[in-house]
């Protein structure tokens, strides 16, 4: 492995940007300061100009493998990740066969071992009766457990109130929940089929997935939690009123209930189903203005603790049919740090903060060893952007196995020209480097 002095970069990290040199030997980040003379083997990257960030840690992805790989696989949706800046992911148990048991969560891992180009966990899955399972999981190495409490890809809705009292009164890891009231859902479909039928579109997306759906799931998990102690994480915060079940009073070290928000709630509304149509298609869904701005304000006031993407994607042919039959979910990891940035670039966040949400906080969040930040001793996940150097997204540079990007023909100002995983540069403007795999992540109890 290379040794790299990455010389005068504007580092990012801890709410602060400072002028420095940072040193990377075999993993690990070894010195950070001024002035930093090169040794032996060192490749030296001037960094003058750019900015040096703390790798994405996305904790809601969707690779698809096993069994649904031809909208996508760990290859190469990792490959896209890194492309993005994104160097440790967190992915879903909704493949083709869940991951419900230990056993079909660990082949997953083994899977990822063998080709993801970034660190990587896998979410054990749930179901109304494998809770015996779920209690075998060993949390210093698996980042928690996921409950569909709205149906979503797959089928895996936990809906018997007995089973999940057992899972947040006896499961001790991290549970993470997709929150949709399913049969609200299922009601509010069949009213407006009966009244729209063929005439039903996207843009009818948030009325059927609708606000008080989310809410009525969110509260109840919320409710479950307090009444057990569960270490809960409400995922993809869609609506403004679900923001009142969330405190921005604790330290996120002592928040026993936190909250993430997506990159496509914080960018898109529902005034753009008009053109985007399925393509803006998610569970929950896209809805107003209103709640889209909401969100970024309780991100920013710390209401809300991470940004993710739920990276979900589906290929062309499907998105292209009728809304009934359209699948929800859209590709983002490529895409999510130049979104972010060109939000700063209009004055909505800042790089602090940008830093704060997409890798500090994930990383105390989960519990991650060594992960998350520049610091000495740290595992050298990092990437080197240019904030100025404009390029539009286009068919022919997305890396998304579907190969298409809800941010088709968006230009942004931002550019990744290199990303680091565990000290290996594995992705340098355009190039990459996959003599190294990512590692699997690690959690202190």
């Amino acid at each position: 492995m290379s040794n790299y002095l990455i010389k005068n970069a504007s580092v990012v990290n801890e709410g602060k940007i400072t002028i420095a040199d940072v040193r990377i030997e075999n993993q690990y980040i070894v010195q950070i300061g001024e002035n930093i003379s090169p040794i032996e083997n060192d490749s030296v990257i001037d960094a003058t100009g750019l900015h040096l960030l703390p790798g994405l840690i996305d904790d809601q992805v969707h690779f698809r493998e096993p069994g649904l790989t031809h909208k996508g696989e760990i290859y190469t949706e990792a490959k896209a990740a890194v492309a993005g800046g994104t160097t440790s992911f967190m992915e879903m148990p909704n493949t083709s066969p869940s991951a419900t048991t230990v056993e079909l969560l660990e082949q997953k891992y083994q899977r990822a071992a063998e080709v993801s180009l970034a660190n990587y966990s896998f979410f054990m899955g749930t179901t109304n009766t494998n809770l015996e399972e779920l209690l075998k999981i060993d949390t210093s190495n698996v980042c928690g457990v996921k409950i569909f409490m709205g149906s979503s890809t797959g089928d895996m809705l936990v809906d018997n109130k007995e089973a999940l009292e057992n899972i947040f009164a006896q499961v001790k890891c991290l549970i993470a929940v997709h929150c949709e009231d399913d049969p609200l859902v299922k009601a509010n479909a069949a009213k407006l089929k009966e009244e729209l039928g063929d005439q039903l579109s996207a843009k009818h997306h948030p009325i059927i997935r609708s606000e008080q759906a989310c809410y009525n799931s969110s509260s109840y998990a919320v409710s479950l939690a307090k009444k057990h102690g569960t270490r809960l994480h409400i995922l993809h915060i869609s609506t403004a009123k679900e923001l009142e079940l969330f405190d921005n009073s604790i330290p996120l070290k002592d928040k026993k209930i936190t909250a993430e928000a997506c990159i496509h709630h914080l960018w898109f509304s529902d005034a753009d189903y008009e053109t985007k149509g399925n393509y803006i298609k998610w569970n929950p869904a896209v809805k107003t203005a209103n709640d889209r701005d909401a969100i970024l304000k309780a991100v920013l006031d710390n209401r809300i603790d991470v940004i993710a993407t739920d990276h979900a994607p589906h290929t062309i042919e499907e998105k292209e049919n009728i809304y009934v039959n359209a699948p929800s979910g859209g590709p983002l990891v490529q895409h999510a740090l130049v979104a972010l940035l060109q939000m700063h670039k209009q004055g909505k966040i800042t790089l602090e903060q940008i830093v704060q949400k997409t890798a500090h906080n994930v990383a105390d969040l989960f519990r991650i060893e060594k992960r998350g930040y520049i610091k000495e001793g740290y595992f050298a996940d990092l990437v080197l952007v240019n904030l100025n150097s404009p390029w539009k997204v286009e068919k022919e540079n997305i890396l998304y196995k579907c190969k298409w990007s809800p941010f088709e023909g968006e230009t942004f100002d931002a550019k990744v020209e290199k990303t680091f995983v565990s000290g290996h540069l594995v992705y340098d403007n355009g190039n990459f480097n996959e003599s190294q795999k990512g590692e699997r992540l690690r959690f202190n109890l």
